[in-house]
């Protein structure tokens, strides 16, 4: 059930996310960042009791409201980095950047602490009570309400492309045209096109962690009581590259080197994995330690790159390419998620290696278009 569910919600999230847009221009960055946390809350209240009933609507709901949340988020994040520039007289690409390091760099985290928080409850087999696990999910459901009402103190967001609630009077037939705009321009415009392949490696690439490295990297080696203490490395790490790849963006020049190494960094993992087989001692608990750090470096830069470039690049519809963002990432998760049961390691490291590839093709076309666009004269 866990694994199908997990499909559903990526699923639910790739459709919602192509309406995200026009939902967040509606209702406002900051609203649509409250209204996304229910989705979140009731998944987790679903656990307490899951059956399909239970779970497939949960799921389905949370494929609505995390499009919401990730589309508001970005348009937030942009518009308050933004604000900072223009009021400071700061360079805008650096704050930017510098506002997405710490944001990423504090998401991440959550792979650090919930893993121990997960590891400290559920100790000593109790992973496997009805007691331990709702124990679990309560203290989940606190620091997700907690989340929830520190949210309510955001400053309302009122920047260009960022609108409030429409008058009612707005027809459906124009919301129709909107919502076909805010769906096709992104795809009209090449500099899209040549990022979706990154964007789809890094939804590949986070699903492989969770879904193909945990299972047939880590509990192998470490066993399953082992897959959280890898998974808190992989969020330590996250987290550590998240802040300081944010720090030293500066500007389009600055991301490709850094993107570039990230890359290069999880292909040198995947290649690993293609050769690796486990080991016994202290080596067969070291290398899935050391590849899942490494994965995690790569997320790190990964995201908080992404969420910098779109901000840069997308300034006049900031809505719109955080949108096509969630789409394809969630798309490719969701791809993983449902081949998961039915191919080998080998070949998923295959796929991974390919839409890297592919992914550093089109990140370098984009690098050399943006080049010339700036060196060329006016």
């Amino acid at each position: 059930m866990g694994t199908i569910s997990l499909g559903i919600l990526y699923v639910s999230f790739t459709f919602f996310s192509l309406i995200a847009s026009m939902v967040v221009r509606f209702m406002g960055s900051k609203n649509a960042v409250l209204l996304g946390t229910s989705g979140y809350w009731l998944f987790i209240a679903a656990n307490l009791k899951p059956t399909w009933y239970t779970m497939v609507p949960a799921s389905l709901y949370l494929g609505f409201a995390a499009s919401i949340i990730w589309v508001g988020q970005g348009t937030y994040l942009t518009s308050t980095a933004r604000s900072q520039a223009r009021d400071y007289h700061l360079h805008e690409g650096t704050v930017i950047g510098k506002f997405n390091g710490e944001f990423w760099g504090m998401f991440a985290s959550h792979q650090f602490v919930g893993n121990l928080i997960s590891l400290a409850i559920l100790r000593n087999g109790a992973g496997g009570t009805t007691s331990g696990t709702t124990l679990l999910l309560t203290v989940f459901l606190c620091s997700m309400t907690l989340g929830t009402i520190l949210m309510c103190f955001l400053s309302k967001r009122v920047d260009r492309g960022e609108e409030g609630p429409k008058d009612s009077s707005f027809g459906l037939c124009s919301s129709l045209i909107s919502l076909l705009k805010s769906v096709i321009t992104p795809l009209l415009d090449v500099r899209m096109l040549l990022i979706i392949p990154l964007i789809a490696y890094s939804g590949l690439q986070q699903a492989f962690v969770w879904a193909e490295f945990t299972k047939e990297i880590v509990s192998p080696a470490l066993g399953v009581s082992g897959v959280g203490g890898s998974m808190a490395v992989y969020g330590a790490f996250d987290a550590i590259c998240s802040i300081t790849a944010g720090r030293l963006t500066s500007g389009m020049s600055s991301i490709t080197w850094i993107v570039s190494a990230g890359l290069s960094l999880q292909a040198v993992v995947f290649l690993w994995i293609l050769k690796y087989s486990s080991t016994s001692g202290v080596l067969g608990i070291l290398y899935p330690l050391l590849m899942a750090a490494m994965l995690g470096i790569g997320d790190g830069v990964i995201n908080t790159q992404l969420s910098a470039l779109i901000g840069i690049l997308f300034k006049h519809d900031t809505e719109g390419a955080f949108a096509q963002l969630k789409v394809w990432q969630s798309a490719s998760i969701a791809v993983v998620f449902f081949l998961n049961p039915y191919i080998s390691l080998q070949a998923m490291v295959a796929i991974m290696l390919a839409a890297l590839v592919l992914a550093a093709g089109g990140f370098l076309v984009l690098t050399i278009q943006i080049e010339k666009a700036f060196s060329s004269p006016s």
